[in-house]
């Protein structure tokens, strides 16, 4: 078994006013060769939007974006006509394909939106661009990791153009559990979105980051009450 340990306080950081930014990988003005991707897991930006602002229309392609808000909504519109709010127990997925182009809005006039978004290799090139998004209300994840991105199509997960697998876990205290890869050669990024757990053997808090590669299963304890976010993803 292979690890790698991102504290959160190694992350890169940018505080834009309206925007306060903290990115697990090399992005935009903060690049770490150390830190450009796992596998094909490419960005795990934590952001804080500011009420009101956001991020003005831009383009992506051949990427596919997960956007999971911790708490708070925010407002999507792209180039297809789609217009829809992402809201606190939401998951999104964009395939960005052969090209859209987006915004995303706090609508709030009072409150600011903490959101991870998560770019990943695609496993297919230039698809056709296609949006979805699905509620997973918390109590679903209480003491069990729930399945919320998959390359399973008709499934209660959002279809990903890619072999991963992405988990959300809420546990109590002293509540552990084995997570089984899905694929041999996959590793999986764990991410602590608040509380502290230890991942074999090693102790991650809020924020903290970890990659484990050359093992089919993972050992996780909470020591305290925890949520966090698995993410199995192909390492080639």
């Amino acid at each position: 078994m292979n690890k790698i340990i991102h504290k959160s306080s190694t992350r890169g950081h940018a505080d834009h006013g309206w925007l306060n930014a903290h990115h697990t990988f090399s992005f935009a003005n903060y690049h770490d060769p150390a830190r450009v991707h796992f596998g094909m897991l490419r960005v795990l930006n934590d952001d804080i939007v500011d009420s009101g602002m956001g991020f003005g229309t831009h383009p992506h392609d051949n990427m596919e974006i997960v956007t999971i808000p911790i708490s708070g909504s925010l407002e999507h519109r792209d180039n297809t006509g789609r217009h829809e709010i992402i809201r606190s127990g939401d998951v999104q997925i964009m395939s960005a394909g052969t090209g859209i182009a987006h915004s995303e809005m706090n609508p709030s006039k009072t409150e600011a939106v903490n959101l991870l978004q998560i770019w990943v290799f695609p496993k297919q090139q230039d698809i056709t661009p296609r949006y979805e998004q699905k509620t997973y209300p918390p109590e679903k994840r209480n003491n069990k990791l729930l399945l919320v991105v998959s390359p399973e199509k008709n499934s209660d997960s959002l279809w990903i153009n890619q072999d991963a697998w992405f988990s959300l876990g809420k546990f109590d205290k002293d509540k552990s559990i084995t997570y089984d890869l899905h694929k041999e050669n996959s590793g999986v990024y764990i991410f602590i979105i608040n509380g502290e757990v230890e991942v074999e053997g090693d102790l991650l808090q809020n924020r903290d980051g970890m990659g484990i590669t050359s093992t089919i299963s993972i050992n996780i304890k909470c020591t305290l009450p925890s949520e966090f976010l698995l993410m199995e993803i192909p390492m080639q």
